[in-house]
């Protein structure tokens, strides 16, 4: 018995049902990981397209064949969006619309009332290109990260080459062409994609899970106003790090820093300035220091940095530019931004003991308020003064 293609959609559109409300009461609703989200978005899609293709050869063609066009390369769209929240910061929404964007137009360009593949090259390259770009994605990801997804990458990869084979056998055959029809054709298809939306749902839901554990690994170890490293999260690695500099002999240099009168920022301008002014400085940190620093909030206005490899005098002038880039921020809730008051303390060979380093650092800072504040004083040079 031959199944034709409308059967085929119709099992494939069950099995998108079948898999949207076991991965959304299953995974989604107890994860809440936007990777979840956006796979049951895709499986919504995945859907709505394999159903709108079942008006194929009705006087609804005309409107709902450029429309499964459109929610199919909007749902690998999504997937692509899925993939990418695992490593960064999802596509802004113009760059996941101008896939359907083009889909509706070419397929509205390309007589649908007749022609039910209407805009079938454009189709075929988008599906290609965002599929191959959720396999990117996946491959990108820190080998360590789950079990699943380098799998999952290369199960994306096939399927992204399968559509890339049905656009080079669209374009040189025809759709009525040999190869197209009866390697590439739609019934092909269906079936190959309900074979791939199985495996890929099941690893999706670990993916999910493991999203998760990683936004709670992240909100331990992250403070939550400013992005930086929490005390705790920065005095664990920062003796790690310290450990590893001493096996490597190499000196670091601490740096804690504190915003000068910050109370009386929250006092004339209230606690959303204070905070603009904490997400400031903690910006002006980032923008000056390399990835291989540690930077962290200390606590309330005061704010710890570990810079591996700088001498106390190099890590003065660190401080002086995060002050010059706090000072050149902008911002409509604080008038005037706080100075900052820095205390430098550089390892000896064979120092790694933080506490004492971050004490004499403190002790710096100290002096640096009872200078005047808005200054940077390096720990050697206190000892200076104590001895003078």
């Amino acid at each position: 018995m031959t199944l034709d293609t409308s059967t085929l959609r119709v099992a494939f559109a069950i099995v998108s049902l079948t898999l949207l409300l076991l991965f959304y009461f299953i995974t989604f609703r107890r994860t809440r990981a936007a990777y979840s989200g956006w796979w049951c978005l895709a499986l919504t899609l995945f859907l709505t397209g394999s159903a709108a293709y079942l008006l194929n050869g009705t006087v609804h063609q005309v409107w709902a064949n450029p429309l499964g066009n459109v929610v199919l390369v909007a749902g690998s769209a999504s997937v692509w969006a899925g993939a990418r929240s695992l490593r960064t910061a999802v596509p802004g929404i113009w760059y996941l619309a101008a896939g359907p964007a083009a889909a509706a137009v070419a397929s509205l360009l390309d007589h649908p009332a007749t022609n039910n593949w209407a805009g079938g090259a454009v189709f075929l390259a988008l599906m290609a290109i965002l599929i191959g770009l959720s396999s990117r994605e996946l491959f990108l990801l820190d080998h360590s990260y789950s079990r699943v997804h380098r799998p999952l990458a290369v199960a994306t990869c096939i399927l992204a080459a399968y559509y890339l084979g049905r656009l080079v056998a669209f374009v040189v055959e025809g759709r009525d062409g040999r190869i197209f029809t009866s390697v590439f054709g739609s019934a092909a298809t269906t079936i190959v994609s309900s074979v791939l939306l199985v495996v890929a749902s099941f690893s999706m839901a670990e993916l999910s899970y493991e999203q998760q554990t990683q936004d709670l690994r992240a909100r331990a170890t992250v403070d939550g106003l400013t992005g930086l490293l929490n005390r705790t999260a920065f005095m664990d690695l920062a003796r790690d790090e310290l450990r590893r500099l001493n096996r490597a002999r190499t000196t670091a240099t601490l740096i804690l820093a504190d915003l000068d009168h910050f109370k009386l920022i929250n006092d004339q301008f209230g606690h959303s300035a204070g905070d603009t002014a904490l997400q400031a400085f903690a910006d002006a940190c980032t923008a000056a220091v390399r990835s291989t620093d540690l930077v962290g909030r200390y606590g309330g206005e005061e704010f710890i940095l570990l810079l591996p490899g700088v001498p106390p005098e190099r890590a003065s002038e660190i401080a002086a530019d995060i002050s010059r880039r706090l000072q050149s921020h902008q911002s409509t809730l604080v008038p005037r931004l706080p100075t900052v008051s820095y205390g430098i303390a550089g390892t000896a060979p064979g120092r790694v003991d933080l506490e004492a380093l971050a004490a004499s650092a403190d002790a710096a800072l100290y002096r640096a308020k009872t200078l005047g504040r808005n200054r940077s004083v390096l720990a050697a040079s206190l000892l200076e003064d104590k001895s003078a």
